[in-house]
């Protein structure tokens, strides 16, 4: 008999079919609920086109192997190196996500097919380019009909992205808030008067918002409408979206690596040395750089083929990189906002629908924590041991910078604040990190008073 096949937390709401999970593989089945919309979705041409131009995650039907008595069809994706969230995307990717989007939506229609879900949920990094996972997200076509994701798409794309246009600051905790669309009327009464003389602002989301919170009569036959009007709605749709801008300035540490660069040849030598020590670890296949900032220590990692991904707490910094990476189509970096001290949580239903950021990450073959410790420690008044046991949960290997109070940025730290921080010294440090992990290297960097260590863990 065969096992039954086990939705993951996160693919339970469509009763199309849903992910399971076997031996480290990820696969998806198509319940007989969905048949006939994946059977119209492949003969309509829409799943070869959208695949040949690298919109859609590509897939094989396994004809052996996790069968499941109850499903019409077993697929295997390409399976993804990480799943990351809209709440941990700066501003350009979400835009760019949101155009994608619109994209797939248009070569439904013109496939004879309509995109039914339109959320960031569906949309992942893979390859070095955002690309759509959910393969039962399409149903056919009825000519005269609405599009049923309008609303999840503007509440989903176009509500944060307007407030940050508009208010000129990342808000991507918003969407953490609301996981699954900052709600229209929310969006509408955040927004400035001034937003209201935009036309497609104004029909998008204010009007919208004022006839959503109208009560329906069901008896009313819903409103027809044309292909060519659904269209154009999503054409003006996609010329909003693009309208939308937020500028790359304010950054908490966007000046660090220039001013840093300036300290005689102190990026130089860091570089240097964690080249010499990369080059020597074997099997190196993921790596997170915390603290990323502009992605100066991730970039070398991923451009030797590892996995990385480059968190920071600093939205400017990770938009600046994404940019960066689209432009170079590096394949090998995906750039997130994660705060160390106050990083994703797992939530959704039962607390267990999407997982945190370090629960998804697991056990990573290498971790960078450099110039990072002090802002810990110092600025956020975390223990050296604390600190210790969630970086010794997270990698194997870890090359860390231990920066000593009588270095300038720790003065800084300590200059309008007590100095109560009596343990935090190399001697400490040193103990605290050797609990969890063994000290294999250790060089000091010159023209600086900071230390570079390489560790394994215990």
């Amino acid at each position: 008999m065969n096992e039954r096949n086990r939705a993951l937390p996160s693919s339970f709401r469509d009763t199309a079919g849903f992910v399971f999970r076997r031996d480290g593989i990820v696969y998806r089945q198509v319940n007989p609920a969905g048949k006939a919309a994946y059977d119209a979705f492949l003969q309509s041409g829409l799943y070869r086109f959208l695949t040949t131009n690298k919109l859609l995650l590509p897939h094989e039907e396994i004809t052996s192997g996790p069968a499941d008595t109850e499903a019409y069809k077993i697929l295997r994706p390409e399976q993804l190196s990480f799943t990351s969230y809209s709440c941990e995307w700066s501003f350009s990717m979400l835009q760019d996500a949101a155009l994608l989007t619109l994209r797939i939506a248009k070569a439904a229609l013109e496939h004879g097919m309509i995109l039914k879900d339109a959320t960031p949920f569906n949309i992942q990094w893979h390859q070095g380019a955002l690309v759509f996972i959910d393969t039962l997200s399409f149903d056919t076509y009825q000519e005269g009909s609405p599009w049923i994701a309008y609303r999840q798409f503007c509440e989903s794309f176009l509500s944060p992205l307007l407030l940050m246009h508009y208010k000129k600051t990342s808000l991507h905790a918003l969407q953490l808030a609301w996981p699954e669309g900052i709600p229209l009327q929310i969006t509408r009464s955040l927004l400035p008067v001034k937003s209201r003389f935009s036309v497609l602002t104004w029909l998008h989301i204010h009007l919208h918002a004022k006839m959503a919170a109208k009560k329906q009569n069901p008896d009313e036959r819903s409103a027809r409408l044309p292909k060519k009007k659904l269209l154009n709605l999503i054409d003006s749709l996609e010329t909003l979206v693009r309208s939308l801008s937020l500028k790359d300035s304010g950054s908490t540490w966007g000046d660090y690596y220039a001013e840093a660069a300036q300290r005689n040849d102190y990026l130089e030598q860091k570089q240097q040395i964690i080249r010499e020590w990369t080059g020597q670890l074997t099997g190196l296949k993921t790596a997170v750089d915390f603290g990323a900032n502009e992605g100066s220590f991730s970039l070398p990692l991923a451009q030797q083929g590892i996995e990385t991904i480059a968190a920071d707490a600093d939205p400017v910094a990770i938009n600046k990189l994404y940019k960066k990476i689209k432009a170079s189509k590096q394949e090998h970096l995906l750039p997130l906002i994660i705060d160390f001290t106050y990083p994703t949580p797992s939530f959704g239903l039962g607390n267990s629908e999407r997982e945190s950021f370090f629960g998804r990450v697991g056990q990573a073959d290498l971790g960078l924590c450099l110039a990072f410790i002090h802002h810990l420690c110092i600025g956020k008044n975390i223990p050296l041991e604390r600190v210790a046991a969630i970086l010794s949960a997270s990698c194997q290997q870890l090359i860390i910078e231990f920066v000593p109070k009588s270095d300038a940025k720790v003065k800084e730290l300590l200059l309008n604040k007590e100095d109560i921080y009596l343990t935090y010294t190399a001697e400490e440090f040193e103990k605290q990190f050797g609990n969890c992990f063994v000290i294999e290297a250790a060089r000091l960097i010159p023209g600086s008073e900071r230390t570079l260590y390489l560790m394994r863990r215990k």
